[in-house]
Order: C-alpha cells, then sequence, then structure tokens
C-alpha cells in the first residue's frame, strides 16, 4: 500500500464527517419547519484497494469511509394511517359544523325562539278569549301571530343562506384540490429528474406528502408510491394524479337551494373537469361531508342536513296553519261573519317562508261559535289549547328541535373521536419524522469528534512524510 495512502483515507473521513454534520445542521435548522421530515447521513467504509497482480500483496486495510446516503426517516405506513384517518376526521367534522351552525340559528330554547313566540301567540288567544269584546287584545293576537310566521320565514332563510355558503366553500375547495393535485404532479416530475440524476430530493418529497394529507383531507385521497419515487393519487379509485399528470374537479349540480328542496330535486355533485358526466363518487374528506350537507331531503328522514331542516319548517308551518284554520273556520266574528282562515300561504313560495297571517283587521278574528251568542269566545279557547295537544304544533316543533339537537350531539361526537384518532395518527407521525433537537445535538459533537480524529490522523501522517522526505539521507552528516 502507497505511504501516501493515508492521506486518502484521512480526506475520506473529513469528507464523510463534514457531510454528516450538515445532515444534522439541515435537521435543526428545519426543526420547526411544518412536514419536515428529519433525515440521516449513512455511513459506509471503504473496501481496501483490489491486488493488480498475483504477486502482490496488501495489508487489507480499507481505504476510508464514505457517505453512502442520505435517508429520509419517514414511515410510508404511518403516513398512509394519517391520511386515512384525516379523511375521516374531515368528513364528519364538516357534518358536524353544519349541524352546530344549524342549531345555532334555530336558538332553542331562549327568548327568541319560536317556542317563546309560540307560548306568547297562545297565552294572546287566551287573551281575547277572556275579553272577546276587546279591540286591543286581538291587535295583540295578530301581531303575536305574524311574529310567529315571520320567525318561521327568518329560521328558513338561516338555512336558505347556510346552503349558499356550503355550495361557495365547496366550490373554493375543489379549486385547492386541483390546484394541490397539480402541485403533486409538478412535484413528481421534479423529484424523478433529480433522482435520476443522482441527487437527493428529500425536501420536495416533504412538499409533496403534505399536499397528498392536504388531499386526503379535502377528498379523501389515497396514495400509492411508485418504484421510480413518483406519488399517484387516487380518489374513489380513480387517478387524481398519475405521475407527472393530474386530473382536475369541478362542481356542477344545483345552484340554489330551491333546486334540492323542489321535486323533482338537483343534488350538487363534484364531476372530473374533462367528463362532466362522471361523478367523482367522493368518500371521504371536507368536500364530501359539505356534499351531504347540501344534498336533498328524503322521504326517511335522511339526506341533506338543510334541505332536512327546511322540510321540517314546512311541515310545522302547515300543520300551525291547517290546526288554528280548522277551528277558525267554523267560528263567526262578532258581526257574525264566517271566520275564513287565519294563516294563508303565499303561491309560488315554500310554506315556511311564504306562511302569513290572513286576517289583517282585528275584528275579522272569528272566536265565537255559532249559535253561542257575539261574545261567545269558546272557539278562542279551543285555538289556544293547541298548545297542549300531543299532536299540536307546539309537540311538533319540540320533536324537531329535539331530532336537531341529538343529530348535532351525535355528529360532534364522531368527529370527535375521528379527531382522536386521527391527533393519534399524526402524533405517531411526528414522533417518527420530527427533527429531536437533543439527537442532533449529540450526533454534532460525534461527528466534529470524528472530524477532529480525521483531522488529526491527517497530521500525523504529514509529519511522517515530512520526515521521511526532507529528513532521509541526512543521517551522519
Amino acid at each position: 500500500m502507497s505511504t501516501f495512502s493515508g492521506l486518502g483515507t484521512a480526506l475520506s473521513s473529513l469528507v464523510a464527517q463534514r457531510q454528516a454534520l450538515e445532515v444534522s445542521g439541515q435537521n435543526i435548522a428545519n426543526a420547526n419547519t411544518v412536514g419536515y421530515t428529519r433525515q440521516r447521513a449513512t455511513l459506509s467504509s471503504l473496501p481496501a484497494a483490489q491486488v493488480p497482480s498475483m504477486f502482490s500483496t496488501t495489508t487489507g486495510t480499507g481505504q476510508g469511509t464514505r457517505v453512502g446516503s442520505i435517508d429520509r426517516l419517514g414511515d410510508i405506513f404511518l403516513d398512509a394511517k394519517v391520511r386515512t384517518s384525516t379523511s375521516s376526521s374531515a368528513y364528519l367534522a364538516a357534518r358536524a359544523d353544519a349541524l352546530v351552525q344549524l342549531e345555532q340559528g334555530v336558538g332553542e330554547p331562549a327568548s327568541t325562539g319560536l317556542a317563546s313566540q309560540l307560548s306568547t301567540m297562545w297565552a294572546a288567544w287566551h287573551d281575547v278569549a277572556n275579553s272577546p269584546d276587546k279591540a286591543s287584545s286581538r291587535a295583540v293576537l295578530l301581531e303575536d301571530a305574524k311574529a310567529v310566521a315571520d320567525r318561521l320565514g327568518t329560521l328558513y332563510t338561516a338555512a336558505q343562506t347556510q346552503w349558499t355558503q356550503t355550495r361557495s366553500t365547496a366550490v373554493a375547495l375543489v379549486d385547492q384540490v386541483n390546484t394541490a393535485a397539480a402541485g403533486v404532479a409538478d412535484l413528481n416530475a421534479r423529484i424523478l429528474e433529480i433522482t435520476n440524476a443522482g441527487g437527493t430530493a428529500h425536501e420536495l418529497t416533504d412538499q409533496r406528502d403534505l399536499l397528498a394529507t392536504q388531499l386526503s383531507s379535502l377528498v379523501g385521497a389515497s396514495t400509492e408510491l411508485r418504484a421510480d419515487g413518483r406519488l399517484d393519487v387516487f380518489v374513489a379509485g380513480n387517478a387524481l394524479v398519475s405521475g407527472n399528470r393530474s386530473s382536475a374537479l369541478a362542481v356542477t349540480g344545483a345552484t340554489s337551494f330551491d333546486q334540492v328542496t323542489t321535486t323533482p330535486a338537483t343534488a350538487v355533485s363534484v364531476v372530473w373537469a374533462d367528463r362532466p358526466a362522471q361523478n367523482v363518487g367522493l368518500d371521504g374528506g371536507r368536500v364530501a361531508g359539505l356534499l351531504s350537507v347540501l344534498a336533498p331531503a328524503e322521504a326517511d328522514g335522511t339526506g341533506g342536513v338543510l334541505a332536512q331542516a327546511a322540510a321540517g319548517y314546512d311541515t310545522f308551518a302547515q300543520t300551525l296553519a291547517t290546526q288554528v284554520n280548522a277551528l277558525h273556520g267554523t267560528a263567526l266574528t262578532t258581526s257574525g261573519t264566517a271566520g275564513g282562515d287565519f294563516f294563508a300561504f303565499t303561491a309560488g313560495r315554500p310554506a315556511a317562508l311564504g306562511l302569513h297571517v290572513a286576517v289583517t283587521d282585528p275584528a275579522g278574528i272569528a272566536v265565537a261559535a255559532p249559535g253561542a251568542g257575539a261574545l261567545d269566545s269558546s272557539v278562542a279557547d279551543a285555538i289556544a289549547s293547541l298548545a297542549g295537544r300531543n299532536d299540536g304544533p307546539d309537540a311538533a316543533w319540540n320533536h324537531l328541535v329535539v331530532d336537531l339537537g341529538v343529530r348535532t350531539a351525535s355528529a360532534q361526537a364522531r368527529a370527535g373521536v375521528a379527531e382522536s384518532a386521527r391527533a393519534s395518527a399524526a402524533g405517531q407521525q411526528l414522533a417518527q419524522a420530527s427533527v429531536d433537537t437533543d439527537e442532533e445535538t449529540v450526533n454534532m459533537l460525534a461527528f466534529q469528534r470524528a472530524y477532529e480524529g480525521a483531522a488529526r490522523v491527517l497530521s500525523a501522517i504529514d509529519e511522517m512524510l515530512d520526515t521521511l522526505i526532507n529528513r532521509t539521507g541526512l543521517v551522519g552528516r
């Protein structure tokens, strides 16, 4: 072995330890970078020189060390677990948030809620029954009844507004999906180019994984890693990203609340932009959760949260009007005229939105039973007693509110469990991939000492060579 070979051995260690030190420095620099996965320099020894001929000899000593690879310490199985749990959590959270917003809009129990206004209206009927000859009691009744109709219309409008906002959110999220998918495809191309050139693209891989997790949160995407390092992304079994190419999604279907509340109803759906007739069939992610909120109501009580609420408001409006009108229509006014309908509906509008008080003059309120005298108020008592009937308007409203409360609590509980699972998976992923500054500090010290040792070897060999070159042959002079 050449006398100078020791210089190369020491130099290889200097280079390798410096590279390993730079990797630790990179880790520490990105300790707080979101999505960064720690890296590690893997050192490997260089073998001894090959024997050039059968008569040559070698000591068998290796030629130093080198950085065999810089590994990214991620775990594809933990990544997949995070994406799966993120998909489920985002879907359930979208539904829970919609129900919470709807429940807050209903505002029960509260003094401004519909239940309180119904109680005020029934009390006004009692007042009319107690003082059928007072125009003031009748005027108060009309105002209280109008307040009930207005409150019901406000609830319907709130559901309508929430639907419009939810659809706008879905459109914005689908735009984000298209941007993220294009980003994954672009990163696939760049990563492949770098790796084919013999380099490492770990930082680009981190960015790509962040986008893939974002797609899982939005549309429940799953991934598959190719042998060449590119990442394919699938939505409901179909490729959203395939190698360097990405496909775009689009929102189609109903554009107004009326389209999902009338028959036949039109649903909101997400389709492939280049194949508008083909539904994507999302089964996870926030967008799928929003689509379930935007869906039309079903006859069995399922379907879209908002359309179902609107159907409940319509049913309640019809119940209230039918029961009050059934009694009011049999009564007579103080002038002996038949009462007719107390409540009416505006043609062409949903029942809850079109409900209004048909009687405009307090004198038009009919509370007297036929043949019982002009100041009879038995019908007013009968209408007021609707408040206590098991099939009355109050019972119908209480059932609607309780059902909404139960569904909201259930959705929140399921969303909470799913979020706990997601947080647990994310914690496991971070434990594997995040930077431990204490560990990196120890590694830096180890690499530093190894570097210093290699430098000392280099100095020792240099001194030996200096003696051989400059002092050999001077003995005896």
